[in-house]
């Protein structure tokens, strides 16, 4: 990147990479979110699908029934034990046509057992972040809105040929919780 990433990241959100932006690491009474040395934490909205066996649904990701989940919408969510839940960053993020984001889940969460999946952000993505949080424990686990819940690593590099604008990726422009397309 050349110069420091925290300043690259800086400009970047400037020119609307990030939205909406904070310009400082917040830490005191949450888990944290904002700039980072080498990143950008994103926060979990209070919008929430978390995956229960009510109705017998088999989870497809091409023929995807939304009877497999219940929608709450609350500033934290309990996820059921060895069960799933799917909520979407705060943040809506364009990705530079030259930048590779990955988002990984924090640690906070991993040493409670709550994992979040590693989502790459291609050149040329933007929308919300959908974040999947699987609950590895034998107990419920609380998630909480508005707080930090992936890191963002940025690579920059040259343009690649096609970037995901170009090849009109499925989940261009998504906003809110984006459930599964084929």
């Amino acid at each position: 990147m050349g110069i420091r990433p925290d300043r690259w990241i800086r400009e970047m959100a400037k020119k609307g990479m990030i939205d909406p932006f904070e310009e400082h690491l917040v830490r005191e009474g949450v888990i944290s979110y904002g700039l980072s040395s080498f990143g950008y934490d994103l926060r979990a909205a209070p919008e929430w699908k978390v995956f229960t066996d009510v109705y017998g649904a088999v989870v497809d990701p091409k023929r995807f029934d939304e009877r497999a989940f219940v929608t709450i919408e609350a500033e934290e969510v309990l996820i059921p034990p060895n069960s799933f839940a799917l909520t979407r960053s705060i943040e809506y993020i364009r990705m530079p046509e030259n930048v590779l984001g990955i988002a990984l889940g924090k640690s906070t969460y991993a040493r409670c057992g709550i994992v979040v999946n590693v989502t790459p952000l291609e050149p040329g993505w933007e929308g919300h972040v959908t974040l999947e949080i699987s609950n590895t424990t034998p107990l419920p686990a609380k998630v909480y809105a508005g707080e930090g819940i992936v890191q963002i690593i940025f690579l920059e590099s040259d343009r690649p040929e096609t970037t995901y604008a170009d090849r009109r990726g499925k989940y261009q422009g998504q906003r809110g919780v984006t459930l599964p397309k084929v």
